[in-house]
């Protein structure tokens, strides 16, 4: 996954925005180098020419006349009309080669254009300062559009590294007179102006984002080439054609239907048609769903349509093959395979501990005998006053203290036995 600010900013490699990594891992339609830890033969120099990144998905070729030492990440001053800009090394080395190819760029193109310098700390900043101002350059120009009443969409600006120019990237649906838009904006803006028109697709791939499967866009990640979609390659995967679901962010259908489209073409090849009906003595059955990898097709009776017989695709093929011979088999439950169901070992918990919910005892019975505690205590207290006021108590006193009492003794020939309990003390007894 790319860092934070690689879909608005200007991704690795500048001094102070992006991750700030020196290996070109933005993962913004970045490369793996897997040469570069291989030596050249002898007597070989390295390729001339380097591929620097712009801001967003903007990659370009450049010459290295002056056998500058170049690694990726290094930030540079390039040759620019007019001018210079500013731009990050993402790749060097033989490499280079093989995406010059790709793009059918000549090696000896003198299209190519040079590198000046290794960028100063005075050139990064005049680059960030410029970077600073494309929010609200955008938001401004946007504004001037809408006031001239131009069916246009800005969606990006670029400024050049040296704030002599600046890009504008737009879509549209028909074609845009922005002359007048051109002279506002360069009055507006005091600079030189230059308008690019861009598909959704590269809108997208431009601007970036996170997709229904939860990672970063294939447009702004790795896919370069932007192939048509239709409709028959949902067909194919058997999903509903649901426009919500099959549209990314740019409005257009996923690219990643086209992914796996031939591992479905291929398995399908041996599935019958789908519009054949299975004719059997018990009637005719037409066709309900298939799993595609899994070989299972299921097949309904015209007079029972809620009922789905599960059959394998041999079966299906068989049956189909009878039909061809005007033969009928007597009903499609005869091809049915009975599938073994596998009986679990049956667990007894013994201990009783691996229950989740032994912990979980009602809290009723510990409220039910501290009620009962308060009871008993209360029925003492009343018996003691009620034993104090003279009054006898009622029925057998079970509940009455034993030992001395705080009752005054009224008897006088009664004596009170203070002595204490226990083992006497051994020794002579006083006369």
């Amino acid at each position: 996954m790319g860092c934070s600010g690689c879909s608005t900013e200007r991704g690795c490699g500048t001094s102070s925005k992006g991750c700030k990594s020196k290996t070109g891992s933005c993962n913004k339609l970045n490369v793996f180098d897997w040469l570069k830890d291989i030596e050249l033969p002898h007597g070989q120099k390295m390729f001339d020419c380097v591929e620097v990144r712009f801001k967003n998905s903007r990659k370009e070729f450049y010459r290295n006349t002056d056998e500058l030492s170049l690694n990726i990440g290094d930030v540079i001053a390039v040759e620019s009309s007019p001018g210079h800009d500013m731009g990050t090394v993402s790749l060097t080395g033989e490499l280079v080669k093989k995406q010059m190819r790709k793009r059918k760029v000549a090696f000896d193109s003198e299209e190519i254009k040079k590198v000046y310098r290794q960028a100063k700390k005075a050139d990064i900043d005049k680059w960030l300062e410029a970077q600073a101002l494309e929010t609200d350059t955008m938001y401004k120009a946007r504004t001037l559009a809408i006031e001239l009443g131009l069916q246009m969409k800005i969606s990006d600006v670029e400024y050049q590294g040296d704030r002599s120019k600046a890009i504008f990237y737009y879509t549209a649906e028909s074609r845009v007179d922005f002359r007048e838009l051109i002279k506002r904006m360069a009055s507006e803006f005091k600079i030189r102006i230059e308008m690019k028109q861009i598909g959704v697709r590269q809108e997208a791939s431009r601007l970036g984002g996170i997709g229904s499967c939860g990672r970063e866009l294939c447009c702004s990640t790795w896919l370069t080439d932007f192939r048509s979609v239709s409709t028959s390659a949902a067909r194919y995967q058997q999903l509903s054609l649901n426009p919500q679901k099959l549209a990314g962010q740019c409005g257009k259908l996923k690219c990643c239907l086209n992914f796996e489209l031939d591992s479905y073409v291929d398995a399908l090849k041996d599935f019958p048609n789908t519009n054949l009906k299975l004719k059997t003595k018990k009637g005719n059955a037409f066709y309900r769903k298939m799993d595609i990898f899994k070989n299972l097709m299921w097949y309904s009776y015209q007079d029972e349509p809620l009922k789905f017989i599960e059959l394998r695709l041999d079966r299906v093929n068989e049956i189909v093959a009878m039909n061809k011979k005007e033969e009928k088999p007597n009903d499609l439950m005869d091809f049915v395979e009975v599938k073994e169901v596998v009986q679990e070992p049956e667990y007894s918990n013994v201990v009783g501990q691996d229950d989740l919910t032994r912990f979980d005892k009602p809290k009723g019975n510990k409220n039910k005998n501290r009620n009962k505690k308060r009871k008993f205590s209360n029925s003492n207290k009343s018996n003691n006053s009620g034993n104090n006021s003279g009054d006898k108590p009622r029925g057998n006193n079970k509940n009455k203290p034993k030992g001395n009492s705080n009752r005054p003794n009224n008897n006088p020939n009664r004596k009170e036995n203070n002595k204490p309990k226990g083992n006497k003390p051994q020794g002579k007894k006083n006369d």
